[in-house]
């Protein structure tokens, strides 16, 4: 038994091999891979405090910066804040922040734009009518929408440069 779980596991790594399949963030010696693409981003400072979340989760995110800054990541990010619950509790109200980015790579060697588009998180929270710990879960709740808008672009960035790598 313990040799037919050898001889099937040896048959599904040489399949794997043969398909062509490589991991999202693997690279190699002498290729650096999507990783490597895109810790060739820079990303301007933005004057909003959720437009610098977004940004850190980022650069914390893609290792940004750390080379040849070939690319340039645009972002331009709105923040709405309203009511889930309209009818009020005794002494609860539930509150949401919505966090829209819209992103732009540019090509800095031309100005081209290689891909855009725009993400969202909403992420609600509690309002207790306690003066810090509203602002602290506002707070709380807008970090929590950077992290998703971040991750979000990152992996959309990833899958661009992937698709290009592919294709070359």
């Amino acid at each position: 038994m313990p040799r037919l779980s050898a001889i099937l596991l040896t048959v599904a790594a040489l399949l794997l091999a043969g398909c062509g399949y490589r991991p999202l963030y693997g690279s190699s010696a002498t290729n650096p891979g999507v990783a490597g693409t895109l810790a060739a981003i820079s990303i301007p400072e933005p004057s909003d405090r959720p437009g610098q979340l977004v940004r850190n989760e980022l650069i914390s995110s893609m290792q940004s910066g750390k080379g040849e800054e070939r690319y340039l990541l645009n972002l331009t990010t709105t923040v709405d804040d309203h009511g889930v619950i309209q009818k009020k509790q005794p002494a609860v109200t539930r509150q949401a922040i919505m966090i829209t980015t819209s992103y732009e790579l540019v090509d800095r060697a031309n100005g081209t734009v290689l891909t855009k588009g725009s993400t969202f998180a909403r992420v609600p929270f509690d309002v207790v009518r306690q003066p810090f710990a509203d602002m602290q879960a506002e707070t709380d709740a807008t970090e929590r929408a950077a992290k998703e808008i971040g991750a979000d672009i990152r992996v959309r960035l990833a899958a661009y440069f992937a698709k290009q790598q592919q294709s070359s």
